[in-house]
């Protein structure tokens, strides 16, 4: 069971840097340090956009309009940490007893 609870947190860990990349790339993308007509460039922001958008849309239905700040992966990376946290606190103790 140790091995399913480190999965889950691994997969978190992996989650949280994708949400990561994501943002950076859209920066780059936004100040023309990028260009999306590179076809690599494209594909990592593609598969990235893919994972992250329907979580993020959900979480900017729910917070306020501020114009041009995005705050959508703030709040979602916060709430990565606090899931790990919560399984630090019950999953361990109940799967590694």
């Amino acid at each position: 069971m140790g091995s399913l609870f480190y999965l889950l947190v691994q997969v978190l860990d992996i989650y949280w840097w994708i949400v990561i990349i994501n943002v950076i790339i859209s920066w780059l993308i936004a100040f023309n340090v990028l260009n999306t007509q590179n076809r690599f460039v494209f594909m990592i922001f593609d598969f990235t956009n893919r994972l992250t958008f329907p979580i993020l849309n959900r979480i900017r239905n729910f917070l306020p309009n501020l114009g041009a700040i995005d705050i959508s992966p703030l709040v979602l990376l916060l709430a990565l940490w606090f899931v790990k946290s919560l399984m630090y606190e019950y999953l361990r103790p109940l799967m590694l007893g």
